[in-house]
């Protein structure tokens, strides 16, 4: 598939990695829990297993497109050899906030709470994503004028494909799972959440808000998002609070108050319950931008 295994682009300004593609064809890069500070784009092309992703589980087959945001605790277990490609990019290098109407993958494909991370590929979808990974293999063999702006390119049309991919099968899956009542909670609920999350932090806030028991509301959201409510609400919270991390220099005290915490260490402790990193360290090490161009 690729001629050499591994090519990588590291920040010449503070030694980080910046952008990565690896092939891989066997189970051991995946098989122990990541928590990288990059994101993580994997396509298995063989192989199947079982796929731990924050607290879910989700059982996976070949010609699948794994997408992880930075920090989001992720494993593959498979019995046999898994092969494929994986692209690992930081946010200095292609901050998806910043170009968020350019792709629209922020909230779909990455940091998205309320859906699988992954997507299932049809042969010409592989087949169109593979070619751009040559693509991008071909430009990082080179050290040509403005490598970095034509890999930026590649890797958006990458991410605008997979992402219409994953709005398409979002539709028919819901279609798919949920009676016509059931889909009117779902999307009421996701539509309460987006517009109330700063200062509703109460699972039984949301069933008053839409009227409905807070058992029947817990068993929907269950079934539906294989979480609890309370986790999807803490999670939402989380993928604003980093966004506010890289892209402001506002102080911890101000985020955690913008999101509805009065205590910002209590705040602290819950962003650390879900990364694993303090908000502080998560600004360092994926990098504060100031919203620059």
């Amino acid at each position: 598939m690729l001629s050499q295994s591994v090519y990588t682009l590291v920040n010449k300004q503070n030694g980080n990695l910046s952008f990565k593609v690896f092939e891989f064809d066997n189970s051991s890069y995946f098989d122990h829990i990541q928590r990288n500070n990059y994101f993580t784009l994997i396509i298995i092309t063989s192989g199947e297993g079982l796929a731990k992703v924050d607290l879910c589980e989700y059982p996976f087959k070949e010609n699948t497109l794994f997408a992880f945001y930075p920090y989001q605790p992720f494993m593959l277990i498979s019995k046999r050899p898994l092969v494929g490609i994986s692209i690992q990019f930081h946010h200095d290098f292609f901050c998806i906030y910043r170009h968020h109407k350019e792709i629209a993958a922020n909230g779909i494909l990455f940091n998205n709470v309320y859906e699988q991370p992954f997507i299932i590929l049809d042969e010409n979808a592989k087949i169109a994503l593979l070619n751009i990974v040559r693509e991008i293999v071909a430009e990082l063999k080179t050290d040509a004028l403005r490598r970095d702006e034509v890999l930026v390119s590649y890797l958006k049309i990458m991410l605008v494909l997979a992402t219409r991919i994953k709005v398409q099968q979002q539709s028919i899956q819901e279609t798919k799972a949920l009676s016509g009542k059931q889909q009117a909670i779902v999307q009421n609920l996701r539509n309460a959440i987006e517009e109330n999350f700063r200062m509703m932090h109460s699972a039984s806030d949301y069933a008053d808000m839409l009227h409905v028991t807070p058992v029947a509301l817990a068993r929907v959201t269950k079934n539906h998002f294989n979480k609890t409510l309370s986790d999807l609400i803490t999670e939402r919270i989380i993928v604003e609070a980093k966004r506010e991390l890289y892209l402001t220099d506002k102080t911890v005290k101000e985020i955690a108050y913008e999101l509805g915490y009065d205590d910002e260490y209590y705040f602290s402790r819950v962003f650390k319950v879900k990364t694993e990193i303090s908000p502080q360290i998560y600004r360092e090490t994926i990098g504060f931008n100031k919203g620059a161009s």
